[in-house]
Formats: structure tokens, C-alpha cells, sequence
């Protein structure tokens, strides 16, 4: 893991409620406490589409952040995706929901990928970045945290466990989003998801084996 970051500054959205984002993070050095609803530091403003029990931590990987400077042509630092751990050496992508990872003395639950949002495309000035952000399916990891502790900048994230069900975050991702007739596929990952979307999924899934 290359980078561990928290809010830097509040950003100001006109005319939008809530009326600041969080989305602004940057590298924090030393080592960082993990609460139950994420890093000592850290600020999610808009509680109904980030943070919470299973968004408590975001985490985007190298790899895909070195996709998107290539495509834009530009740097793409630690805490610019909005994430609070940069990834290195894992398929975030192929992560199975569910799956659990230790890093330093916390253990995280991978829970769901993100659905990128208007304010991301504002934060960078590219007005298609959604459309193009969901097309490429690296979306990152939303992460629940089973065990509190503490993580830096260096340490490894080791998976621990993996469900047998074989659903990774791109297929929820993909299915979620263009493919939603499959939805019924997505029964197996109901236990992880976060608690705040269980319902709403679960409807969905009904619906669709009627």
C-alpha cells in the first residue's frame, strides 16, 4: 500500500446540499488509527452516498490511477480518486465481495464498488469523467471495517479470506449498472454489501425472480 490519505479540505458545491464535498484527500505520514466508521482524520459529508458501516474506507488501486494519467494526461497523486488507501500488487477489480483484508492491525471487508458521482467530474474538470469512469469498470473498493487497529503508508494488505460465490466487484459493478437484468446474480453478496443499500438490492432481486 503506497499511500493512506484523509480529508484535506472541505471543497465548496454551490447550490448543492449537502453544500461541501469530502472528496478532497491527501497522504497522511506515520501511522493512522481505524475506527469502526473509518481513519481518525477522515470527513464523508454526505452520509447517504458515502461513509457508514460498510463505506467506512475507500480504496483505489495503482494500477487503475496509472490508466487514468495515461488517458488525461496528467498526475494523479494519492487521495485524488478520493480514496483513502492507494493500493499496490492487487486486482481491485477481481476482488471478490466479501473478501477480507488485513492491513497493519485492522481487518477490512470488501463490500462494494463505488458509483462514481457528479462531484468527481467537477473536482477534476472533466465533464464525461462519469460516463467514462463507469465504462472503464475500475471503480475501486468500498471497505467495512471488522476489526479496528492502525495501517500506514508501506504496509502490505494481506487477503485473509475469500467467499467461494466468485462475484468480484467489477461483475457487481458491471451488473449493477448495465447489465441489470442479471441482478437476480447478485443474491450471493447480499450479507456484504452495506447495510444501507441491503434493502434496496434485495427488493431488486425479488423483483426480478418474480
Amino acid at each position: 500500500m503506497s499511500a493512506v490519505c484523509v480529508v484535506g479540505e472541505l471543497l465548496p458545491l454551490p447550490g448543492k446540499r449537502p453544500a461541501t464535498s469530502g472528496i478532497d484527500k491527501r497522504p497522511v505520514a506515520g501511522r493512522v488509527a481505524v475506527g469502526e466508521l473509518g481513519l481518525d482524520g477522515d470527513v464523508q459529508v454526505n452520509k447517504k452516498h458515502h461513509g457508514g458501516e460498510g463505506q467506512a474506507v475507500y480504496a483505489y488501486a495503482q494500477a487503475d490511477a496509472d490508466h487514468w494519467a495515461a488517458e488525461l494526461d496528467r498526475e494523479l497523486p494519492p487521495g485524488r480518486f478520493g480514496e483513502n488507501l492507494r493500493t499496490e500488487g492487487l486486482d481491485l477489480v477481481g476482488a471478490v465481495v466479501g473478501e477480507r483484508w488485513r492491513i497493519g492491525t485492522a481487518l477490512f471487508e470488501v463490500t462494494a464498488p463505488r458509483t462514481p458521482c457528479a462531484n468527481f467530474a467537477r473536482w477534476w474538470d472533466v465533464p464525461d469523467l462519469v460516463k467514462r469512469f463507469a465504462r472503464h469498470g475500475a471503480t475501486g473498493a468500498y471497505l467495512r471495517v471488522l476489526e479496528t487497529g492502525e495501517l500506514g503508508a508501506g504496509d502490505a494488505v494481506q487477503v485473509v479470506a475469500r467467499p467461494d460465490h466468485g462475484i468480484t466487484l467489477g461483475e457487481q459493478f458491471l451488473i449493477t449498472t448495465f447489465q441489470k437484468h442479471r441482478v437476480a446474480e447478485l443474491a450471493p453478496v447480499l450479507p456484504y454489501v452495506p447495510v444501507k443499500d441491503r434493502a434496496r438490492l434485495e427488493q431488486r432481486i425479488a423483483a426480478r425472480l418474480r
